[in-house]
């Protein structure tokens, strides 16, 4: 039952939170993020082709798309990892080519690679980060408690993480991403080699933070369930353009009645590569082997 009421209410809020269908129909005061004509090119391979879009603030928003179609690159240039090679991306309200400073100070970000030492417990990786953070003396056992506590570690601050379990170190790792307080948070692929199980214990988590720090969320997944589950609205990145973006009932209503998301997926990436490249295969099977 309560799973039923949440769902009943994260549905009233995805309507109010998804209309932002291009960057001019939002102010920019409302625009976590923001893209003109951002685009990647890799010599004549072109990654991300001119993708405009804008991302309300206190949404969780998803960027979804087969391998290949240019998510990973475009999350890389939105957190300043990677230089877009034309248009430009406001993040926070700053330019992320200008301003990168600004925006790393204002984001969160967990990547789809491991971001954990094995070898130190869940506390002493939470030191590290908040050293690296610049979180004041003053504040770092606190927001590491605190963190801990909405992640449900406590009671295995202590251990080392190599005997952490997959959603547990993936948890660790947005508890890492939140102690310097961010106004936006990234997730790439989040629940990456996860089983359904942990999977739904992440998204509980990640619900939590939203609602406790009112924390704008932008994640990239290949798992459809999971964009129904937290997105407010969601992007279809298809060859390196947006082909689709809105509210996933809207999406689903425009291929049909009884259509899913997998559906649209399928309708926009059908004439695609199956399964991405080798080297696609490769990321994906150690990041799994590394969360199991």
């Amino acid at each position: 039952m309560r799973k039923g009421l949440n769902r009943a209410g994260r549905r009233g809020a995805k309507n109010s939170l998804c209309n932002v269908f291009d960057v001019g129909a939002v102010p920019l005061t409302a625009a976590a993020v923001e893209t003109v004509d951002l685009s990647r090119r890799f010599g004549k391979l072109v990654a991300v082709d001119r993708i405009s879009f804008g991302v309300q603030t206190g949404s969780v928003f998803g960027l979804l798309g087969p391998n290949g179609a240019g998510k990973s690159c475009t999350i890389k240039m939105l957190t300043t990892l990677l230089p877009p090679t034309g248009g430009s991306a406001r993040v926070a309200g700053y330019d992320v080519v200008r301003e990168p400073h600004e925006v790393r100070r204002r984001i969160g970000y967990v990547p789809q690679m491991p971001s954990t030492d094995g070898d130190l417990t869940g506390r002493e990786n939470l030191k590290v980060m908040a050293e690296l953070y610049s979180v004041p003396r003053s504040e770092e056992r606190r927001r590491i408690d605190e963190s801990l506590r909405l992640m449900e570690l406590s009671s295995a601050a202590d251990t080392l993480v190599k005997n952490y379990s997959g959603g547990m170190i993936r948890r660790l790792e947005i508890a890492q991403s939140m102690l310097h307080e961010p106004a936006i948070l990234f997730l790439d692929e989040p629940t990456i080699g996860l089983d359904p199980a942990a999977r739904a214990v992440v998204w509980d988590h990640v619900r939590a933070l939203r609602a406790k720090f009112n924390v704008t969320i932008f994640l990239t997944t290949h798992y459809m369930e999971e964009a129904e589950e937290l997105c407010d609205c969601v992007a279809f990145l298809h060859r390196g353009s947006v082909a689709r973006i809105g509210a996933p009932a809207d999406l689903r209503a425009a291929v049909g009645a009884n259509a899913t998301l997998d559906d649209v997926f399928i309708a926009l990436a059908e004439d695609t590569q199956e399964g991405g490249d080798f080297a696609d295969a490769l990321r994906a099977r150690r990041a799994a082997q590394y969360l199991e």
